[in-house]
């Protein structure tokens, strides 16, 4: 009854801005929002105890992860220790270095040769087999939460990796999976995009879309042309992307690191860029952490100007990221 009675006032204080934002977002979709609603609940109910007794001390001291003793230190789990149970070993040094805050490099399961350094992720829910499992991965931030240590994560939101499963169900020719990316019968539409939408990386990948022979469409690649760009206006989208981060932090994860996050919403005859879509987005996420985990942190990673950057903390009244990277 108690954990029911903490879900419910956690939920109360967001329900009424969290709704009207979904629903502005997406118009019509109420039976999605009831759908989160109702995962949202689950992923809590999830939850380790042990985790719902961090966030209960982190709720009373919400700005933990400001205090001047917070010393990180970001590794390649493979190049620090091997794997996640050398990380987890060595983390006596790292208590001997004064570490409390651990940032593990993408380590989610990925297609070797087409990874971009892990920033192309096939399963939300596997780490990669060479650096373990996602067994290890809870064990791992299970004791380093015994040592007053948090981790930290990057989750790559914008896009999947071509071999993501939503990936090649949509290049079988899935109506439902290309709806959750950028599909294109003809270069039209493409060619109106790349008129306003500057290119990440114009000598490595050119261009913002890459043509599948497959399926006979083109599909929004803005990174690389095994990374597809997601479509944040289907609500599906969303949601989903909203359950693989509750999963994760169920696992113990402290700290999400959120990956391009500027880039998420595409709208033709923008530079899809920093859209105000975006900020409606990261404020829901920010709200779905505090009645599910407020322990978690955001770290919205905005590689932009300053004047770009700091409108992504939101305001005093309507947060989006706790901290922000550039």
């Amino acid at each position: 009854m108690k954990t029911a009675q903490e879900y419910q006032k956690r939920l109360q204080r967001h329900l009424d801005e969290l709704k009207w934002l979904y629903c502005e977002l997406y118009p019509g979709r109420e039976d999605m929002f009831t759908q989160l609603c109702e995962q949202m609940e689950a992923w809590y109910q999830e939850r380790p105890e042990s985790e719902k007794k961090l966030d209960r001390e982190r709720e009373q001291e919400p700005a933990w992860y400001s205090r001047q003793d917070m010393l990180g230190m970001m590794l390649y789990i493979d190049a620090f220790a091997g794997n996640l149970k050398g990380v987890k070993k060595k983390l006596p040094y790292l208590e001997a270095c004064n570490v409390n805050y651990l940032h593990l490099m993408p380590f989610l399961d990925t297609p070797k040769g087409k990874s971009d350094g892990g920033y192309a992720v096939a399963d939300y829910r596997k780490v990669q087999p060479a650096l373990g499992t996602m067994e290890e991965l809870a064990s791992l931030c299970s004791a380093c939460h015994e040592k007053k240590m948090s981790v930290c994560m990057d989750f790559v939101m914008n896009h999947t990796s071509e071999d993501h499963e939503w990936a090649k169900r949509a290049l079988a020719g899935e109506k439902e999976y290309q709806d959750r990316y950028f599909f294109y019968d003809t270069p039209d539409i493409p060619q109106e995009f790349e008129k306003t939408v500057p290119q990440v990386f114009p000598t490595t990948a050119p261009g913002n879309f890459t043509w599948r022979d497959e399926c006979k469409k083109y599909v929004m690649t803005s990174f690389y042309p095994y990374q597809w760009d997601l479509n944040y206006s289907n609500p599906v989208v969303f949601n989903e992307m909203v359950y693989n981060m509750l999963y994760l932090v169920n696992q113990g994860i402290d700290i999400v690191r959120i990956d391009a996050v500027p880039y998420i919403w595409k709208q033709l005859g923008t530079d899809c860029r920093n859209l105000p879509q975006v900020h409606t987005i990261v404020r829901m996420i920010r709200m779905i952490t505090e009645i599910v985990c407020p322990g978690v942190v955001l770290l919205g990673e905005v590689v932009m100007e300053p004047a770009k950057v700091v409108p992504y903390f939101g305001t005093l009244e309507k947060p989006e990221c706790h901290m922000l990277y550039n």
